[in-house]
């Protein structure tokens, strides 16, 4: 847990900002739902932005993070699970709890009030806490769509994978598809952290944590079948203080041109003392 108390005073102090590329090493399905269905199109369609250019939405990388986190915190038990959703088959579980030293809570923000437990008695919570991080949509780098890829996909962006569920007692298949963007496209990452107080500072490994971890798990849907493995590269970190907004003094890099693994390091050995400086 980290090093916040409920005495802890918050006052903006600057944000680090990473930004990369999104490296597709399978095909991504980040689906759109099923609202509509184009004759000859695909069950399952990707999410698109106005111009028909597929992209990862923020809320998506933001909850696979959160999700890996809580995991990797020993959060996602029912003790300590509470409902935002109850509606029968929808249901949706996240962490919450009101320590004030909770990792979680701190980078992704709660709300104070009643909660239904997964288990046990219903939380009453009267922390506040402002989220930290923020994640943004992240568009398709249109270049990474060579013109050897174009030849071969379904649509000019996307390909369509094709699969069968087969039926275990009288072995018919149920076929389906699942559009996807192709392996070798890139998307632009943007994740902007605001430090409210030095305490935040440490809460930005456990980002980086979450994000090595996604290299080796998945992205979108369809993981289990092979779909939505991605990794991170080209990284840049930078701080912009406090004074950077007010008195327009220079950003300080942190790392640029890196993977995940160096950023890491760089970020330990540099032991915060960005914050200093300012």
């Amino acid at each position: 847990m980290s090093a916040h108390t409920t005495q802890t005073e918050l006052k903006f102090l600057g944000k680090l900002i990473l930004e990369g590329e999104l490296h597709c090493e399978t095909g991504l399905h980040v689906g759109a739902g099923k609202g509509s269905l184009e004759i000859g199109g695909s069950d399952n369609p990707v999410v698109k932005d106005a111009f028909g250019r597929p992209y990862v939405p923020g809320s998506s990388l933001r909850g696979k993070l959160r999700s890996l986190l809580e995991q990797s915190s020993g959060m996602a038990v029912p003790s300590e699970l509470v409902y935002l959703s109850k509606r029968k088959g929808q249901e949706v579980r996240i962490h919450q709890s009101d320590r004030p030293d909770d990792e979680i809570c701190l980078i992704f923000g709660r709300n104070p009030g009643r909660m239904d437990r997964a288990a046990g008695e219903s939380l009453e919570s009267s922390q506040a806490t402002p989220a930290r991080l923020a994640v943004y949509d992240a568009p398709l780098d249109p270049d990474s769509i060579t013109a050897q890829m174009r030849e071969n996909l379904d649509d000019e962006l996307t390909e369509v994978k094709s699969e069968n569920a087969i039926d275990r007692i009288t072995s018919q298949a149920n076929p389906r598809t699942l559009e996807r963007v192709p392996a070798g496209a890139r998307f632009r990452v943007r994740l902007v952290m605001d430090v409210l107080c030095e305490e935040d500072a440490p809460l930005f490994l456990r980002v980086l944590e979450g994000l090595r971890m996604l290299e080796d798990d998945s992205l979108g849907g369809g993981g289990s079948r092979g779909s939505g493995r991605v990794r991170l590269s080209n990284l840049k970190l930078t701080w912009r203080g406090k004074n950077y907004y007010a008195s327009g003094a220079a950003q300080k890099d942190l790392g640029a041109g890196v993977d995940l693994a160096a950023l890491q390091t760089g970020f330990q050995e540099a032991a915060f003392s960005f914050l200093r400086e300012e």
